[in-house]
């Protein structure tokens, strides 16, 4: 898909002010570890991940989206009326129904000429959204999306915690299921998709999108309420192979339809996992590994906000210069994949 008069403006991310360092989170599962003779450190030096951030109160999906949809619409210089659509991207959300995205058109404020939806895809779905809105601007049904997503790990970080130290018949086999849910942390990020010429010097052109699906591994990684706690089953190891398979197949796509290669491509943000992840996936797509930007290391695995707070981050650190050629790599379980041809 090619994109010719689309942008993103506006882009923020918006970071919890608690800390939670993996010593931490290991701390909390003292009684596990002692019990399975667990080494301390393990949890950092398996996946890179030194800290994560999360919300020091309960929040609703709705209320952290909100956050970064505020500072989105100040940074593009729009406000409420300007907006003809809103897109809540999350994996979290407030309830089924009705939409998260009705209660974040409260909380920004939006008129009556907004139309609203949710967009979930796992850590996916904030791509997707901005591609959805893309193709609606290049259409010109529309002059101006919102898109946001809010993440709050913490629920499912603390269950599982508490579910790994009280179920005594665990093994060392058994934990790991468990294992990628002590990765997730939490924050909100947002970005308006606009008409070129209504996007402000901040703006990032889209060029083209590339995408491919494997529902053959939709069972690799499954998330849902149990007791009225969050809980989170994940093959990891499986899900890293598959993953890593299914990106080669999708970038394959993306070089076709962007027309950019390993070489032309100046900057890559991929959705943050871990080391293990950052490193396969660079080394089977034939990237250099000089061109990526990390945060997994400071914010974890932030779900669909990942990627576009890693981008905001990059921009905002003065990792990616103007023009540069960036390459967004995106994946969810299920699996799915989205990879987005951009111009900073």
């Amino acid at each position: 898909m090619q994109f010719q008069r689309t942008a993103l403006t506006g882009l923020v991310a918006e970071l919890p002010p608690e800390v939670w360092t993996s010593e931490e989170v290991e701390r909390r599962l003292a009684p596990l570890y002692q019990r399975l003779k667990l080494p301390e450190g393990r949890l950092e030096l398996m996946t890179g991940i030194k800290e994560r951030r999360f919300w020091p109160q309960p929040i609703r999906p709705s209320a952290a989206s909100a956050l970064a949809g505020r500072k989105a619409m100040k940074a593009a210089g729009v406000g409420p009326a300007d907006i003809d659509l809103l897109i809540h991207s999350s994996v979290c959300r407030d309830r089924l129904e009705p939409s998260t995205a009705a209660y974040l058109h409260g909380l920004l404020g939006l008129g009556p000429q907004a139309q609203i939806m949710d967009i979930s895809n796992a850590c996916l779905g904030f791509l997707n959204a901005v591609v959805m809105a893309a193709g609606l601007v290049e259409s010109g049904q529309i002059k101006r999306a919102l898109v946001c997503a809010g993440e709050d790990g913490r629920p499912l970080v603390e269950h599982t915690i508490r579910q790994l130290n009280d179920d005594l018949t665990l093994t060392r086999d058994g934990i790991k299921p468990f294992f990628a849910n002590l990765t997730i942390g939490a924050g909100a990020a947002a970005a308006v998709v606009c008409r070129n010429d209504l996007a402000g010097a901040d703006a990032i052109q889209l060029r083209a999108c590339a995408w491919e699906t494997d529902s053959s591994a939709n069972g690799l990684c499954e998330g849902d309420t149990a007791a009225s706690e969050l809980d989170m089953r994940t093959d990891s190891e499986a899900l890293l192979i598959a993953g890593v398979g299914l990106a080669q197949r999708c970038w394959q796509r993306f070089k076709k339809e962007s027309g950019w290669d390993e070489a032309s491509t100046q900057r890559v943000i991929t959705h943050q996992v871990g080391r293990r992840h950052s490193s396969l996936l660079f080394e089977k797509l034939g990237l250099d590994v000089a061109k990526d930007f990390q945060t997994f290391d400071r914010l974890g695995n932030v779900g669909s906000v990942s990627l576009p707070a890693t981008l905001a981050l990059a921009r905002a650190e003065g990792k990616i210069k103007a023009g540069d050629k960036t390459a967004l790599l995106g994946i969810g379980s299920g699996l799915a994949s989205l990879m987005l041809a951009v111009e900073c």
